[in-house]
Formats: structure tokens, sequence, C-alpha cells
């Protein structure tokens, strides 16, 4: 596998994952406020915090991670890359509502947490949604999406 013998795409991991990080920070925030703050329920709240952390994720993954990948005219590559996440959200919502009642189950137990148990269970869930996620992301965005990037 190119990601453990090349360090050029070594290097585009670690750009893919430092932007995924990003995007995590627009997921959370945008859940919370959604979830918390708008009172949305949580599957609601994550599907749209996903999407504008995939919005975030396409422009610095253009942009960063993969700036030679330009012969695909930018609607084929949004597009390219809107389907792939779509299929990531189909992965990420069961894992999220699975996660999350094993999350509420095992903090049922705990008394004074700083945030609320469901408060906790959720972003507990959202981060396995997310890192579960990732490497279908990158793996298949790498090999459709961009994959007019040199190899060499």
């Amino acid at each position: 596998m190119k990601l453990f013998t090349d360090p050029r795409e070594r290097s585009r991991f670690l750009r893919f994952a430092i932007v995924g990080a990003i995007g995590a920070v627009v997921d959370f925030s945008t859940f919370n406020l959604l979830n918390s703050g708008a009172g949305l329920e949580a599957p609601v709240a994550q599907a749209l915090s996903f999407t504008a952390a995939v919005t975030s994720n396409f422009i610095l993954n253009r942009n960063w991670t993969f700036p030679d990948s330009r012969s695909k005219p930018l609607a084929t590559q949004a597009f390219q890359y809107l389907a792939i996440n779509l299929i990531g959200l189909m992965i990420r919502t069961p894992v999220f509502v699975f996660t999350g009642r094993i999350y509420e189950g095992l903090l049922a137990q705990f008394e004074n947490l700083p945030l609320s148990q469901e408060t906790l269970a959720h972003n507990l869930a959202l981060a396995t949604a997310i890192g579960v996620v990732l490497f279908w992301n990158f793996f298949v965005n790498r090999y459709w999406t961009y994959n007019d990037v040199d190899r060499v």
C-alpha cells in the first residue's frame, strides 16, 4: 500500500487528516449549536453538521491536500467528493446512532459529569463515527476524486 511506502502519499494523508481535524471542529461546533442550542434531534443535527464539514473539507482538500489535482473540472470533483461523502454519511449515521446508545448506557452510571450524559454520549458517538469514516473518505477520494495527482 502506497500510504506506507511513499512519503508523498503519507504527506497527503497527513494533510487530509489535518483538514479532517479542521472539519471535525466545524462538525462538532455545528452539531452542538444545532442540537443543544437550537434543539434539533441529534441524528438531524449530525447530518447538517456533516454537510458544513464536507463543504469546508472539500475547499481545503482541493486547495491544500491535492493542489496538483486540476485536470478535472471543479464541478466534477465537487460531485465526486459529495458522492463519496454521502456514502460516508450512510456509514456514519448508523455508527453514530449505535455507538451513541452504547455511550449513553456506559455514561448512565456516572454522576457529576462536566456535560450532560446525553451531550457527552452524542459527542463521543460523533467522534467515533468521524474516525470510522476518515479512512473511507481518504482512500476513495484519493483514488477517484483526486486520481489525477502524480503518484510517482
